[in-house]
């Protein structure tokens, strides 16, 4: 098994089932779209400072990346921020006024696109199909790929379609069987559990994402009466929908949507879920970027009736991603280790009788962000992948605490 981009999401159940992300990971070169823009990270250190903070990204159209929303902002925590070229002394100017810490993370942002992706022009592949797991790749690319799979590896995975995106396109996943031979441990999981696999949720957001907005998160619906369009998929969900931490203006990042699972998306995987709710275990959704393991509630400030055992299934998970490469990740509860939101699909899973609904937050803490070069995506994957091994096996042993 492979995750063959970062920006995909994994639902996981007994049925397992992986369901998908939020946020795309690369994208082509957008005619120096983003020359001279900047990344700051802001960290305010008091109640004062943080409404300063706010009141600043009231006058100033920024790209929020850490946390998505201004109404995160909390004191002591880091505020990622992306600047464009016109703005960013008069950002920087008033935050020295104010004494408010800062540092440049990224000073041109259009030259770290480059570094990262500038070769892919100019890359090109022997064979219609061959697939190449340590680079990035368009959402065509990735759907050959599921194709090919299918078709060469029959035994080992199907494909099918659960509907289709507001745009059009089929929302594809892959299931494995039963039939795989080559390790052990990964054997004997298949042999008890189904998993189903999503690797783009997103996908008009994902494909927009690489031919015209490097940094669009959201879906690609239409707004009647608003020029902007989308919806935060992760905000969309019939659980507490529209409530704390969820926009509902349109032009936000964070909005919820006119309704809960407006967006074809959703409402597809919701249906899926629902359809297999008494045999699905486990549900994981990985998105980027803060390396931390996730799970309910993000909508309230309390704890799940099987707390001990999602708590320990979660430590035990970011023990074994550390022990490849030495990476540490948070884990707990999303309101407190992350923020609050609601709306969220691990909330929608818990709430409608999966026991286990985690998400992860890939790499990076901020250096490199939403740009983690392509040097990073085995040992990315490959941690990754023992977190979600370790999960499933904890499935199969009773816990009743």
């Amino acid at each position: 098994m492979a995750f063959t981009d970062l920006s995909s999401s994994v639902l996981l159940g007994c049925v397992i089932i992986f369901s998908t992300v939020l946020y795309p990971v690369d994208s082509y070169l957008y005619n120096n779209r983003y020359f001279g823009d900047q990344v700051l990270r802001i960290i305010p250190s008091s109640d004062t400072e943080v409404q300063a903070v706010k009141q600043l990204f009231q006058n100033l159209t920024v790209d929020l990346w850490k946390p998505n929303s201004a109404y995160m902002i909390q004191e002591n925590s880091p505020v990622d921020v992306h600047v464009g070229r016109n703005k960013t002394q008069w950002l920087r100017r008033r935050l020295r006024q104010a004494h408010i810490h800062y540092e440049v993370l990224i000073s041109n942002l259009q030259t770290e696109i480059e570094k990262k992706i500038g070769h892919q022009t100019s890359r090109k592949r022997r064979s219609e199909f061959q697939y190449d797991y340590e680079v990035y790749h368009p959402l065509e690319d990735i759907q050959s790929w599921m194709f090919e799979m299918n078709r060469t590896h029959p035994h080992l995975v199907e494909l099918f379609s659960i509907g289709q995106s507001y745009e059009g396109r089929p929302l594809y996943v892959l299931q494995a069987l039963n039939s795989y031979q080559h390790d052990s441990s990964m054997r004997r999981l298949m042999n008890q559990l189904n998993f189903y696999i999503m690797p783009v949720f997103n996908v008009d957001g994902y494909h927009y994402s690489w031919e015209t907005d490097r940094f669009w998160r959201k879906t690609r619906s239409k707004i009647p009466k608003y020029h902007c369009r989308g919806v935060d998929a992760n905000r969309n969900w019939k659980v507490k929908w529209c409530d704390e931490g969820a926009s509902l203006h349109p032009c936000d990042d964070t909005y919820c949507g006119p309704f809960p699972e407006s967006e074809p998306e959703v409402k597809a995987v919701a249906k899926f879920l629902r359809k297999h709710k008494k045999r699905v275990k486990a549900y994981i959704s990985i998105h980027a970027y803060a390396q931390m393991l996730l799970y309910p509630y993000s909508y309230k400030y309390a704890t799940i009736p099987n707390f001990n055992c999602v708590e320990s299934a979660a430590q035990n998970a970011v023990s074994a991603l550390y022990s490849a490469y030495g990476v540490r990740y948070r884990y707990g509860p999303a309101s407190t280790t992350l923020y609050m939101s609601s709306g969220s699909s691990i909330d929608w899973a818990y709430k409608n009788g999966i026991p286990y609904a985690f998400a992860f937050e890939l790499r990076d803490t901020g250096y490199f962000g939403f740009l983690l070069p392509e040097a990073l995506i085995n040992p990315t994957c490959t941690e990754t992948m023992r977190a979600v091994k370790t999960i499933a096996s904890g499935l199969l042993k009773k816990c009743t605490k």
